[in-house]
């Protein structure tokens, strides 16, 4: 079995990365179905734009917590059986939501779902066990591969399902996880290799990884950028269906066919432009013109509606959101890879998705406050200025890429 595992060699797309690979894209593809679902089902239960955005962090808060430890139980314990396990996990999540009776219930579902969402990075883990290093850049674009089919997908069918009811497409994505733990039950080889007794490096907590951020200039910028990035982009994708209810008078069916367009156009642009234009241009200029687009896409979004611009001004808003993402945030992680040794890597990419999972957190929060106001509704003052703040946020991202930019260039002339 090991020699299936590891014969990457001669044979890269081996049956193991063939099932992570579905693992991954059925995994996002649930988390696609949630997104532009979540606010007209939890509107169902009365919940405030502000009840949005706890249920948004909560989820977040949670992956946070307790990534670290199921990838520590992974460790000790096995991808195999904490991949199962966290599965699982997300599939009786999804049926809470599905079933929910109160509000509480939406959010115990959540919360459930974001302690055992630590599958991804099971799912990374797995991919490093099974590929070598010269395969290895090969299996983790696999990952991003499925990773954005399911940002596709996931929506597209939410959008599909939910006039059959919107506890439906819930009951989809959790027999979608029951089946996915079964395939890896019955199919998928276990990748650790327990008999090499290396001395495991022990893990420290998210904060502690974030301190070591500012050993380093350069990184410290790159991070920060990449906080400010998620934080803005997790206040637009949190307050999109409510924009798109409001301006437009559109339901889940209709948002999630714009979330899909969005992440057709995200795999496009990072699968076919991003690295001839990296090459080109570099990854600190394209971060800079990424940052910009979003500030600017931003900014006039709010004033887009269904007699302002119509469905044109939409898509052409909701493609430039997906442009400058698709430019931005990739650009970030490959300087950040750049600037690391080598045996450094998993440690530098893993503080890059802890501000992230922090960034997830506080983006929401900060968007369920904006999106408020005294009647507990969403009204053109309020989707202003959350749009507004993010483009703040944005317009600071800009300022410390520009920063970054100028870093590079004094170390490249000295």
């Amino acid at each position: 079995m090991q020699t299936e595992l590891t014969n990457s060699k001669e044979k890269f797309f081996t049956k193991p990365l063939a099932i992570i690979f579905i693992t991954i894209l059925i995994d996002l593809i649930g988390f696609g179905i949630v997104i532009p679902l979540l606010t007209f089902y939890a509107e169902e239960f009365n919940a405030t734009p502000f009840h949005l955005g706890l249920l948004v962090a909560s989820y977040s808060l949670m992956q946070f917590i307790f990534s670290p430890f199921l990838g520590t139980l992974s460790d000790k314990y096995g991808r195999r059986p904490l991949l199962f396990i966290s599965i699982i996990g997300s599939g009786i999540g999804y049926l809470m939501m599905g079933y929910a009776g109160a509000l509480w219930m939406i959010f115990a579902g959540r919360i459930l779902g974001g302690i055992t969402g630590g599958n991804l990075s099971i799912a990374q883990a797995y991919i490093a066990d099974i590929t070598t290093k010269e395969n290895r850049a090969k299996g983790m674009g696999l990952f991003g591969m499925a990773f954005g089919l399911g940002f596709i997908l996931g929506p597209v069918i939410a959008g599909i399902l939910s006039p059959f009811g919107h506890h439906i497409p819930f009951v989809f994505a959790a027999v979608l996880s029951f089946a996915n733990a079964l395939m890896l039950y019955f199919i998928l080889p276990e990748s650790r290799k327990f008999e090499e007794n290396n001395e495991n490096v022990k893990r420290q907590s998210r904060f502690a990884e974030l301190t070591e951020v500012f050993q380093d200039k350069r990184f410290t910028t790159i991070t920060l950028q990449y906080f400010l990035l998620v934080t803005a982009f997790s206040m637009m994708t949190t307050s999109f269906a409510y924009y798109t209810m409001y301006k437009f008078g559109y339901g889940v069916a209709e948002t999630g066919y714009l979330l899909g367009y969005v992440g057709f156009l995200a795999v496009l642009m990072q699968g076919v432009l991003f690295g001839r234009l990296a090459k080109r241009f570099g990854e600190a200029k394209l971060s800079i013109f990424g940052c910009l687009m979003l500030v600017l896409s931003f900014i006039a979004i709010p004033f887009v509606s269904k007699d302002s611009g119509g469905l044109l001004a939409l898509l052409i808003g909701a493609g430039c959101f997906s442009l400058g993402n698709s430019m931005a945030s990739p650009s970030m992680t490959t300087l950040a890879s750049k600037n690391a040794d080598d045996r450094d890597q998993g440690k530098i990419l893993g503080i890059m998705q802890s501000a992230a999972s922090l960034a997830r957190v506080i983006g929401p929060l900060i968007c369920g406050v904006l999106l408020n106001n005294s009647l507990n509704q969403v009204d053109d003052t309020t989707l202003m200025r959350n749009f507004f703040g993010a483009a703040a946020i944005m317009a600071i991202a800009l300022v410390v890429a520009i920063y970054y930019f100028s870093i590079q260039r004094k170390l490249k002339s000295a």
